[in-house]
């Protein structure tokens, strides 16, 4: 056994990032900048309906292996992502994420060790409306993104797609960066859609409407968020971000009652 590890640990690691991109010029540049160091593949899917500069930015970069997509959803797209790796180990980023520093070099330390989990997750802090998000629930907010792809597969879900892990996940300490909304006009540009699939998701589930849904859940987000969670100590965007969140509740399920009233016609 001892040989074994001494082998594994001679064998650096190989990990290969997966990112899904559409319309993403104001930051795919970023994305994949900050991972050229700690990466040894670099895999950008294109939705084929990007209007924007994408394409022509990821071209720029020699490191970098892209395809330009159909879109089939969260889940199957990455999934088709997972099946271009060259390396077992995935890591999973989204286009308006960035490695930081401190995590650039913790990875570079991950790749000379022997991994004792199938799945890692990481301290996520998020920029919204020009600052960072200290409370509300959003932070630390860990996500599971580095993970063994002969292990591991991704939820079916239509939005918030996530990792089937079935056993404990390790930790890493240093966060990813989410520049998750630069304007109030680009978070309601995304509402819609997301609370479009998240309806479609419940609706697929045989979720039941109740009017609580609208009534109560919306009001629990808010004071969770801005109470509990301490959001009161974000400032304005604290509280911005506890009506916009309990917004996004009250139209989901408001949506998912839309659907059972067109098909019950």
């Amino acid at each position: 056994m001892e040989m074994i590890q001494q082998m594994q640990s001679i064998n650096q690691i190989k990990l290969t990032s997966l990112i899904i991109a559409k319309d993403e010029e104001q930051n795919i540049t970023r994305c994949i900048e900050s991972q050229l160091a700690c990466v040894d593949e670099i895999i950008v899917l294109i939705d084929d309906t990007t209007a924007d500069r994408t394409e022509e930015i990821v071209r720029t970069f020699p490191q970098v292996r892209y395809e330009k997509v159909t879109w089939e959803g969260f889940s199957k797209t990455k999934q088709q992502g997972l099946s271009l790796a060259s390396n077992n180990w995935i890591f999973w980023i989204d286009a308006d994420e960035a490695v930081t520093k401190p995590l650039n070099d913790e990875l570079l330390h991950f790749k000379k060790s022997i991994p004792k989990f199938i799945a890692y997750s990481f301290p996520r802090r998020a920029f919204f409306l020009g600052k960072w998000i200290k409370h509300s629930g959003w932070y630390p907010g860990r996500v599971t993104r580095l993970f063994r792809k002969d292990k591991i597969q991704f939820s079916g879900n239509d939005v918030h797609e996530y990792l089937l892990v079935n056993e404990e996940v390790g930790m890493f300490i240093n966060d990813i960066d989410h520049f998750t909304d630069p304007s109030i006009e680009h978070y309601f540009t995304k509402f819609n859609s997301y609370t479009s699939l998240a309806a479609k998701e419940l609706f697929k589930r045989e979720k039941s409407f109740k009017k609580t849904d609208v009534l109560l859940r919306p009001l629990f987000i808010f004071l969770k968020m801005y109470i509990f969670r301490l959001g009161f100590l974000d400032g304005f965007h604290g509280f911005l971000l506890a009506v916009f969140s309990s917004h996004y509740v009250f139209t989901k399920y408001a949506k998912l009652w839309e659907l059972y009233q067109q098909k019950e016609k």
